[in-house]
């Protein structure tokens, strides 16, 4: 191996591939979930889910914080990635039992995780250095969070999920109290990062719909015409997702971070990706877990709880993004907010729609969507949209200002 030559790590702050090997992990987590709520669809399991979900949001939004506070490319960044990379297989295994027996399994890896990211942060920084400072004023309060949510590990019933509500809570009043300080907040690392932990979850709906091919080969050899539709179907909806973010959504965001000064950009990012983020990606597991309902059963009508959880991914996925954008630009996505409205009336009123139909009808409502959005602003090929708008979609990458609308 001598005659390798490597060159020496500098300050890169692209996403590292171990932190793309991080998230692997997430995808496992994510896809627990999935199969908790396809399996016992109640209000009490969406209730888990949902605390389990934030729960998973706490360690992963500390390393994107820590990993874009300090070189991603050395080998002590790496080493501390792989230790929170390795905890992390038993934390993910443990999430469709945390609220049975496996609650200390869940719970004492996503504090060593958490803590990991926390210490790789306080460490890599000039002790010297306001911004290390704000590491320990926030580091102090989650200290104690994370020794509750260990704790609660080891209890049972109610009293577990009051600890892990109290350690969640003491996540945000930690955050809050860390907006006035001073922060390194590098724009286009943070920008990749959330983006890819969206294409984790969106890569959920792509591992939900390989369980809907996978179950009746194995079962029945095949399946009909209408399941081949509904696998299209669902293609075509993680597509859509993908476009109503990344075109023009996500690179707007990173531009808007970049604008915002040195000390408000914390208070910013945290707003708009730790903050708003979270119901983006929780929207998008939600989501995929109707899609495998209707994929597995598209001749059927989708019951109830399927239609309810399907409503409510969408509502959340579109909420995140409409949070980030006010937030950003003072803006509101007004064919958005029509659309939810609309796929809302039509999962309340659905009760007797094929899920093929159903989710077909999701599709069109999406596209047609996305496409009237993009004509009010840039209006159609070769012509000129609204001209307040077009210029300051221009000035601030891709967003409307409300008062052009």
């Amino acid at each position: 191996m001598r005659g390798l030559v490597v060159p020496d790590a500098t300050e890169d702050f692209t996403a590292d591939p171990v932190e793309l090997f991080f998230d692997l992990a997430f995808v496992f987590a994510f896809s627990q979930i999935v199969g908790l709520l396809l399996y016992d669809p109640t209000w009490n399991t969406v209730g888990e889910a949902t605390l389990i979900f934030l729960l998973l949001w706490l360690p992963w939004s500390q390393f994107a914080w820590s990993a874009n506070a300090v070189p991603g490319n050395s080998r002590t960044v790496r080493l501390l990635f792989l230790v929170a990379t390795a905890a992390s297989v038993p934390m993910a295994a443990s999430v469709t039992t945390a609220f049975d027996q496996s609650g200390a399994l869940f719970a004492i890896p996503l504090a060593i995780i958490f803590l990991t990211a926390l210490a790789m942060m306080v460490v890599g920084l000039d002790s010297d250095s306001d911004v290390y400072r704000s590491s320990l004023r926030y580091g102090a309060p989650n200290l104690v969070g994370m020794a509750i949510i260990v704790t609660g590990g080891f209890l049972e019933g109610d009293a577990r999920t009051i600890a892990w509500v109290l350690g969640i809570a003491i996540f945000v009043y930690a955050t809050i109290r860390a907006g006035g300080s001073e922060w390194i907040l590098r724009a286009g690392h943070f920008a990749e990062r959330h983006a890819l932990i969206i294409i984790v979850a969106l890569g959920e709906v792509i591992v939900a719909l390989g369980n809907s091919v996978a179950i009746p080969l194995r079962e029945n050899g095949g399946f009909p015409a209408s399941s081949v539709v509904a696998l299209v179907a669902a293609g075509v909806f993680a597509g859509l997702l993908w476009w109503a973010y990344f075109d023009r959504v996500q690179p707007a965001f990173e531009h808007r971070t970049e604008e915002t000064p040195p000390l408000e950009r914390g208070k910013f990012a945290r707003d708009v990706y730790t903050y708003a983020h979270a119901p983006i990606v929780a929207g998008i597991i939600l989501a995929a877990v109707a899609m495998e309902e209707m994929a597995l059963h598209p001749s059927d009508p989708l019951p109830a709880a399927f239609r309810a959880m399907g409503a409510a991914g969408l509502v959340l996925y579109f909420g995140g993004v409409g949070m980030g954008v006010f937030r950003s630009f003072g803006a509101f996505a007004r064919e958005r907010f029509v659309a939810v409205i609309a796929i809302g009336l039509l999962m309340l009123l659905g009760s007797d729609i094929d899920g093929v139909i159903l989710l077909v009808s999701i599709d069109a409502i999406l596209f047609v969507t996305l496409v009237l959005e993009h004509l009010r602003i840039e209006g159609p090929p070769g012509g000129s949209g609204d001209a307040s708008v077009h210029d300051h979609r221009v000035d601030n990458a891709g967003i409307v200002d409300d008062t052009a609308q």
